[in-house]
């Protein structure tokens, strides 16, 4: 019997078409692996499988049917939809820095061994950055691929086209022809690299998304996340940050409130941050902060309305946390940016 982390069975989405087309028999090669079919087509939408077996499945059929390259051809059927309710959350952020953070924040809805977020760029070029594809779990090749694959397609998809790719790391050796791999990412591709990686220019978390970000949506898909999947190892603290980002703007943050929606004495909770090395007045000046370099940098409301967003008092107030926060008044933040 399997045992270690699941993942959403919808990361094979498209695979038993593509095991047909190659000559093999889809629903056969699934059961061998007890994974349901009706599962990765998405007639369960929550259905989750052992990410392991999604390893093994990918990499027996590669090998059975002489597909060397079937990561990146799994990689050309798929996009943001495998993400489920992550996917809207995604979608409508106003940037790619934001929508990369919620990505980072929310991909354990997806598989809690899958990470995502950028890194220095392993090749040290000045103004270039790494867009990191990870797993605290051993990484099939196969699933490398298709990973890194999905990731790039995110991203064009995002940007409305080309975003500037630089070059691809992959960290293992090349499973199909060299011009294979640079067809699908239209760039250089090196093997046998530490990470899986796509080298992009620094600025791109800063652009726009293509179409425009929609903050309702976002909002409404994050508290969905938030409310409907528990993240595997979460802390206090986190929880505690969660409610103060609903809260902010709505009226005074106060930690009797907070506590009471989160069912514990107020000491209680406040005995339960220290050990986690934190206080509930550092979770909500950071919350702020947070908000408020989102809404002086990315968007163009009045000072006056940033500061009752973030729950200041007075426009005064965001100019004396903004020196604190950034060192710099709101007004300079806004003109850098």
């Amino acid at each position: 019997m399997e045992t270690g982390s699941l993942t959403r069975a919808r990361a094979l989405r498209g695979l038993p078409e593509l095991v047909g087309e190659l000559g093999g028999d889809g629903p056969a090669l699934f059961a061998r692996f007890r994974i349901p079919v009706a599962a990765v087509d998405g007639a369960d939408p929550d259905a989750l499988v052992p990410t392991r077996s999604l390893g093994r499945v990918l990499e027996t059929a590669a090998g059975e049917l002489s597909c060397p390259d079937l990561g990146l051809r799994l990689a050309e059927r798929q996009g943001p939809e495998i993400l489920g309710p992550l996917a809207v959350a995604v979608q409508s952020s106003a940037t790619f820095g934001d929508a990369l953070d919620c990505a980072s924040r929310y991909l354990y809805v997806h598989s809690p061994v899958l990470t995502v977020g950028t890194v220095p760029d392993p090749e040290a070029a000045p103004g270039v950055t790494g867009l990191e594809y990870g797993s605290t779990e051993p990484m099939p090749p196969q699933v490398a691929d298709l990973g890194i694959g999905v990731l790039h397609r995110i991203v064009r998809l995002l940007a409305g086209g080309a975003y500037g790719l630089r070059s691809v790391h992959l960290p293992h050796p090349p499973l199909a022809a060299l011009d294979r791999y640079r067809g699908f990412f239209d760039a250089d591709v090196r093997f046998d690299r530490p990470a899986a990686v796509l080298r992009v220019p620094a600025d791109l978390v800063r652009r726009p998304l293509a179409g425009g970000g929609d903050e309702i949506v976002r909002a409404i898909a994050i508290d969905y996340l938030e409310t409907h999947f528990d993240r595997p190892g979460r802390t206090v603290a986190d929880r505690v940050r969660t409610a103060v980002d609903r809260s902010l703007g709505s009226g005074p943050v106060r930690v009797g409130s907070v506590a009471r929606l989160l069912r514990v004495h107020p000491r209680t909770l406040q005995r339960h941050l220290a050990g986690e090395g934190t206080t509930f007045e550092q979770i909500v000046d950071q919350a702020r902060r947070d908000l408020a370099e989102r809404l002086i940098t990315r968007t163009d409301l009045p000072f006056t309305q940033v500061a009752g967003m973030v729950g200041l008092a007075e426009q005064s107030a965001l100019t004396r946390s903004a020196r604190r926060w950034f060192g710099a008044p709101p007004r300079e933040l806004r003109r850098r940016a």
